[in-house]
C-alpha cells in the first residue's frame, strides 16, 4: 500500500487566525502563479504581498470571526483597476473557483461553507457595482428567504446594555 493508496484525513473547520493565514497564503499562492489572474496582482496592481496578505486576514477574520480589526474599502481598490485592465465576469470567475478550491482542499464544515458563501456574495457585489451591472440579487425585496437569512447573519450583533 503506498500513500496515494491511503484515505484523505477528514479536513478540519476554520477555527481561528491561524486557519485564516492558511487558507489566504494557499489561495493568494494559486492567485499569483494564475493565468488570468497574475498579471492583475502582479503587473497592474504591482501588489506589495508583504502589505495585502495581513490585511486580506484580518479582512477574512472580520468576516467569519469578527475579530480581525479589518478596516479599508475593497470595492474602491478594485475600482482603481477598471481602467487599466479587465475586470469582467471571467476574472471574477476565476477568483471565485480558486478560492472555492482551496477552501475545498484544506477546510470542510460550517465556517468553510460560510466564507465561500462570503466569497461569492463579495466577488458578485464588486463586479456589479464597478462594471455597472445591475442585478436583481442585490434588491432586497427579491433576495430569497435563505439570502435574508444568510444576508442578515453577516451583520454584526448590537449588544443592547
Amino acid at each position: 500500500m503506498t500513500s496515494d493508496d491511503l484515505p484523505l484525513a477528514p479536513r478540519a473547520d476554520l477555527t481561528g487566525r491561524a486557519d485564516i493565514e492558511r487558507l489566504v497564503d494557499a489561495f493568494y499562492d494559486k492567485v499569483r502563479h494564475d493565468d488570468l489572474l497574475g498579471f492583475i496582482f502582479n503587473d497592474v496592481a504591482r501588489t506589495d504581498w508583504a502589505a495585502h496578505l495581513p490585511k486580506m486576514y484580518a479582512f477574512w477574520e472580520t468576516m467569519i470571526f469578527r475579530s480581525g480589526g479589518f478596516t479599508g474599502n475593497p470595492l474602491a481598490t478594485h475600482a482603481r483597476l477598471v481602467p487599466l485592465t479587465t475586470m469582467g465576469r471571467p476574472q471574477f470567475d476565476r477568483w471565485l473557483a480558486l478560492f472555492s478550491t482551496t477552501v475545498d482542499e484544506l477546510f470542510a464544515g460550517e465556517k468553510a461553507e460560510h466564507i465561500k458563501n462570503c466569497a461569492a456574495d463579495m466577488a458578485n457585489v464588486i463586479h456589479a457595482k464597478i462594471n455597472g451591472v445591475e442585478q436583481e440579487r442585490y434588491d432586497y425585496s427579491k433576495l430569497t428567504p435563505e439570502q435574508r437569512a444568510r444576508y442578515a447573519s453577516y451583520k454584526p450583533k448590537v449588544l443592547v446594555p
